[in-house]
């Protein structure tokens, strides 16, 4: 890489990692169930029947996994704190040990010199809220404010940056929408509601961070998005790329900078946003910095008789796929990087996920040459180095992620790890691409040294 010493002395080099995908422990220490506990029994919902039940057992080996981040050199970690383990019922009384172990992972990442990120929202809503509806009834965002309020009034005094939401997207459209995710509805009016009342819950939890924590405050939310291209010069082409770029990107982007809902969208999905008083006001809460996850581009082809947005993702034959099946653009994240400072004005971006998933091989050594994944994590690193000599305001890099863990839908089958995790014993094992991006950052923090 020849971009690295271009990039801020205060450049914030992390890796990420989600509460659910990661902790174990889901009985532990007055943790009750998420919407993803009970999603995982669904018979066919998760490859190979897998659970977030042990998972990487990091609610009993962060202290070994903050030594990795430390062997890694990395600056910041970016994790989310698991709502059921706070407020077991989703509101009311106040689960102690749950807090305490944040507690003591925030002090342990402090120690280590690492700046923590934290999370508040991470797909696993307390069951007990979705048995009273969930996000598409308005409640939800009331007690998502309570729980950010819980939070910053026990870890504010020392975690300054935080995300609200993670994917929005994921949680209304993956999991109310398409079905393929927690907690698995197909119903258009339930999820244009629930993706208002996420957006309401991120403007409420916002305020609350700011009128609870003690210390400075720098909040956000983080989107995944992708740059949407039609797949043919056809008008038809074209107007499901628009639909595609309202469905991904706009319906989350616009609300959040004061714009309100796109309303194209609106008359689309034939559902209007349950939006009361001053909702809209509430959602443009100003944000101090915008998480981007970003992974693939969209080609897009009209679909008229698809689900919505009645288009259809095309993938091309002579490009480069990860396991996961999506195509390895990095040029895409230069793309979105430069529309969210030209068109959103977006004050400090931080590219909160970015990573690859390919099957990784352990060789008879015990090492893991995993040059796809150090390829990829290269080319997406120029690409943001080339979108902040355009003027993209790009704070920092979290590579998605720090461990092998529990993929969601796809169970244990795919790793995107930085370090492989052995499931069975629970060794971890730094990969070539972990020790390629520690030769990175070490190599930033050298050049940074020097001006």
């Amino acid at each position: 890489m020849t971009g690295v010493p271009e990039l801020a002395e205060d450049f914030v080099w992390g890796a990420a990692t989600s509460a659910y995908q990661i902790e174990g422990a889901v009985a532990e220490d007055g943790r009750a169930p998420s919407i993803w506990d009970t999603f995982c029994r669904v018979p066919g919902a998760i490859d190979n029947g897998d659970t977030g039940d042990v998972a990487c057992d990091h609610y009993h080996r962060w202290r070994e996994d903050i030594g990795l981040m430390r062997r890694l050199g990395l600056s910041a970690y970016r994790f989310s704190i698991a709502w059921p383990r706070i407020l077991p019922a989703g509101a009311g009384r106040v689960n102690e040990p749950g807090l305490a172990f944040y507690d003591r992972l925030t002090d342990g990442l402090l120690e280590a010199g690492i700046r923590p990120f934290a999370t508040l929202y991470h797909w696993d809503l307390p069951q007990a809220l979705q048995d009273r509806g969930g996000w598409p009834e308005r409640d939800t965002a009331y007690r998502f404010a309570e729980f950010a309020a819980v939070v910053a009034a026990r870890l504010g005094d020392r975690i300054e940056d935080w995300f609200t939401l993670n994917e929005p997207l994921c949680s209304a459209w993956l999991g109310h929408l398409n079905g393929v995710m927690a907690p698995g509805e197909r119903d258009i009016t339930r999820a244009v509601h629930a993706a208002h009342h996420l957006l309401l819950g991120h403007g409420l939890a916002t305020t609350a961070l700011r009128g609870t924590a003690t210390g400075p405050v720098r909040v956000g939310a983080v989107l995944n998005l992708s740059p949407v291209e039609p797949e043919t010069d056809s008008e038809a082409d074209a107007a499901a790329a628009l639909r595609a770029d309202g469905h991904t990107n706009r319906w989350w982007l616009d609300p959040l900078h004061g714009r309100g809902y796109p309303t194209d969208m609106v008359e689309l999905y034939g559902v209007a946003p349950p939006v009361l008083g001053d909702d809209l006001t509430v959602i443009a809460a100003p944000m101090d910095h915008l998480g981007v996850n970003y992974y693939f581009r969209q080609v897009i082809a009209d679909d008229p008789t698809g689900p919505v947005p009645r288009a259809r993702m095309v993938a091309l034959p002579d490009k480069v796929h990860t396991a996961m099946g999506w195509e390895v653009h990095p040029d895409g994240l230069e793309q979105l990087l430069l529309r969210l400072t030209d068109e959103y004005h977006a004050p400090r971006i931080y590219i909160t996920e970015n990573g690859s998933a390919w099957p990784d091989e352990v060789l008879p050594d015990g090492q893991i040459q995993d040059k796809e994944r150090m390829a990829y994590l290269e080319e997406h690193l120029e690409a943001s180095i080339r979108a902040t000599r355009g003027g993209a305001r790009v704070a920092g890099y979290f590579a998605w992620s720090l461990l092998d863990n529990f993929e969601w839908a796809y169970g244990y089958a795919k790793r995107f790890g930085l370090v492989h995790v052995d499931y069975a014993t629970q060794r971890r094992t730094i990969k070539a691409s972990g020790y390629r991006y520690e030769e990175i950052i070490r190599r930033h923090k050298r050049a940074a040294a020097l001006t």
